[in-house]
């Protein structure tokens, strides 16, 4: 009697461990893009409390608030995003979006909001708030 393993055996399972393979590959992919956003998300929250930290004695936001104090994180967002962070100083107030990987739309205020809208809102010159 011969001992082992036949040649249809073996291919079968390799063909197996390579289906289920494909299916852990694909998993982590979703994984990766939710992690992604996740980060993208944390760092556009962070800009709320680097904002307050940058208001005049006189209670303004100065008006390079988001090409200089905010930069650093806008670029941790956008190297997250396949977009760009839309982000509106005003004297009294201010704003900043971006549309994540899975298509929702993330935005943070000067009002203290944070989370998800359902468009676009931030306009550069105008408007200044997410909701």
């Amino acid at each position: 009697m011969k001992k082992g393993f036949t040649l249809i055996e073996l291919l079968v399972v390799i063909a197996i461990i390579g289906i289920l393979s494909g299916i852990v590959l694909t998993s982590l992919g979703a994984a990766r893009e939710k992690a992604k956003d996740a980060s993208a998300t944390a760092s556009l929250s962070a800009m709320r409390a680097e904002a307050e930290l940058n208001l005049t004695t006189d209670g303004n936001y100065p008006g390079t608030l988001c090409s200089d104090a905010l930069a650093t994180l806008i670029t941790a967002v956008e190297d997250q995003v396949p977009g760009s962070v839309t982000c509106a100083p005003s004297d009294s107030a201010w704003g900043a979006e971006v549309v994540l990987n899975n298509g929702s739309v993330i935005c943070v205020d000067s009002t203290g909001f944070s989370g998800t809208i359902p468009a676009s809102k931030i306009v550069v010159g105008s408007v200044y708030a997410c909701q």
